[in-house]
């Protein structure tokens, strides 16, 4: 790599924002995986052309790389094509690949020789993921963590976007994971990210928070769906995160359970399906009671009877094995997640917080 226009990886991550754009050359495939916040994909090589590139590479190495120069060069003509407009006189970018290698260097070359002040990221989005590790690892300790404990339904996740609402810093893990948490947590027409994605929006959200201040947090599970809580996050939460016990009225509860699961009345068979896999705790017949009960419409009495028979007992022990300082924490009664509830319940949450 050449020792000109390149940027050490510690000072564009202290300056990701300071960019025109920022330019991922790498296959649309690890592109959707994961990237730099903010990044939009110009592939030099697509996800077939990258595997044909590098199978032929195995086999020789100087004709892979004629041929791969070849399909490289014709890609980057094709973006500088469709991105004419984006390129303006003062337009400067930072572009990165995988370690920071030939295909970055090659459109960094091409676009300093247009003449912008194109930046290639040294390391790549390895050093990026290597970030975000270490970040991951050590922020967490630096926070004092405000965390909204309660039965499922209690409002919970309303209530931090209320926070937010108000200025207060939130750290929405749900949110971020794209998954309620539960059996039935999957939102519709939401796939979750990978973990990699997942970490670095908890990178993104993290590197914001001003350590002198609270963190209002939901107390988690270490999985939300199909990704996992960095477990130094994870252990703060559990070992110094001071608990907020969080208490609504069942019928509030049944009433919120009815508007953020509504998508389900609209399909029965999907909702039975999954909780077809509580066979195992809750026995054949109960279940079998619940999916009847979901095909005749009985979505109140359903959701009623699954928080009182599965969500409360698993939950409530859950919580009192995991956090420690639960019993002594102080409590907050909801009628129900109605804007006035909700905006006593804030309230009295920031003078806990002391925010």
């Amino acid at each position: 790599m050449s020792q000109y226009h390149v940027i050490p990886s510690a000072e564009a991550f202290a300056r990701l924002d300071g960019f025109s754009t920022v330019i991922d050359v790498r296959s649309p495939a690890e592109f959707a995986e994961d990237r730099l916040p903010g990044a939009v994909n110009w592939p030099v090589l697509d996800n077939d052309e990258r595997r044909i590139v590098g199978t032929l590479y195995k086999q020789d190495p100087l004709e892979a790389r004629k041929v791969g120069a070849a399909i490289v060069a014709r890609n980057i003509a094709a973006h500088l094509d469709a991105n004419r407009a984006l390129m303006q006189k003062h337009w400067r970018p930072l572009v990165y690949c995988w370690r920071g290698g030939q295909r970055s260097g090659a459109m960094n070359w091409f676009l300093n020789q247009i003449g912008f002040k194109s930046l290639q990221l040294v390391g790549g989005y390895k050093a990026f993921r290597g970030e975000v590790i270490r970040t991951l690892t050590a922020l967490p300790a630096r926070f004092d963590f405000v965390v909204l404990c309660g039965r499922t339904g209690s409002g919970k996740t309303r209530l931090l976007q209320a926070l937010a609402g108000v200025g207060a810093q939130v750290l929405d893990l749900e949110a971020l994971a794209r998954h309620r948490g539960s059996v039935l947590g999957a939102l519709p027409d939401q796939a979750q990210p990978s973990q990699k994605a997942f970490d670095t929006a908890l990178w993104q959200a993290m590197v914001r928070f001003d350590p002198a201040r609270p963190v209002f947090v939901e107390s988690e599970s270490r999985k939300i769906g199909g990704v996992q809580l960095p477990e130094p996050l994870h252990l703060r939460l559990r070992q110094q995160g001071r608990c907020v016990w969080i208490d609504m009225a069942e019928a509030g509860r049944v009433q919120l359970l009815l508007e953020d699961y509504a998508h389900f009345r609209s399909d029965a068979e999907g909702f039975n399906a999954l909780i077809g896999g509580l066979v195992a705790l809750r026995g054949r017949e109960r279940v079998e009671r619940w999916q009847g009960m979901a095909r005749s419409g009985q979505w109140a009495e359903l959701f009623g009877e699954l928080m009182r028979d599965h969500y409360d007992p698993g939950y409530e022990r859950s919580l009192t094995n995991h956090f420690p300082q639960l019993s002594s924490a102080p409590r907050i009664g909801l009628e129900d997640s109605g804007p006035g509830s909700t905006g006593q319940a804030v309230q009295a949450l920031l003078a806990i917080a002391g925010a």
